[in-house]
């Protein structure tokens, strides 16, 4: 069965797709800029703010499906910039914890509302 997943404490989507979907134990959360759910905004500053802003999200996301960052198995990361990568993961090492769950991290041309990260992840 297919549950759809929204959380008031994470921006809306800003397209025609959900915040997460859950079938039986497996939640796949769409990709998270950092946006400020309160303003609908990018948080101000750089990569380090708006990764932070990002895993808030999805933290917000994860507790309203009922699981915690330690049920994430996988996350794929997207970079406007691959020199972020090392800002980016000293505040994606403070929110997960070992064991880590399985990552890409790629960077991409340009990202919706020219966020500089976008953070999906996979959920058991």
């Amino acid at each position: 069965m297919k549950k759809v997943i929204q959380s008031l404490y994470a921006p809306a989507a800003i397209g025609p797709y959900s915040q997460a979907i859950c079938v039986d134990n497996m939640l796949v959360l769409s990709g998270q800029l950092g946006i400020d759910a309160a303003t609908g905004q990018l948080v101000a500053g750089g990569i380090k703010e708006q990764t932070s802003q990002v895993l808030k999200n999805i933290d917000a996301i994860l507790k309203e499906a009922g699981k915690s960052p330690k049920d994430v198995v996988k996350t794929t990361v997207f970079l406007a910039s691959m020199s972020d990568f090392a800002d980016m993961n000293e505040i994606y090492a403070e929110f997960f914890t070992a064991p880590f769950p399985a990552r890409s991290t790629v960077a991409v041309q340009s990202l919706p509302k020219n966020a500089l990260v976008e953070i999906e992840i996979l959920a058991y």
